[in-house]
């Protein structure tokens, strides 16, 4: 990550320093596993289906928003 991303993020150098220090310690080699890979995998479906629902209902408010407005006419 480059040096602005993690200052931006407000994460002290001495911070990142010490998780780098651990995830190597730990044997971390920055890849996933098995089990991480299939739970990102699930976050990321239920996020799709999440915002695919969030796009749905936002444009049922609309037809209704329109609705309300042709009914008060």
């Amino acid at each position: 990550m480059p040096v602005s991303h993690w200052r931006e993020l407000g994460i002290n150098e001495t911070t990142l320093a010490t998780w780098v220090s651990r995830a190597r310690k730990a044997g971390g080699d920055g890849t996933l596993g098995e089990s991480e890979r299939e739970e990102l995998a699930r976050l990321r479906r239920q996020a799709a289906e999440q915002a695919k629902r969030v796009r749905e209902l936002e444009m049922e408010r609309d037809v209704l928003k329109r609705c309300m407005v042709l009914w008060v006419k």
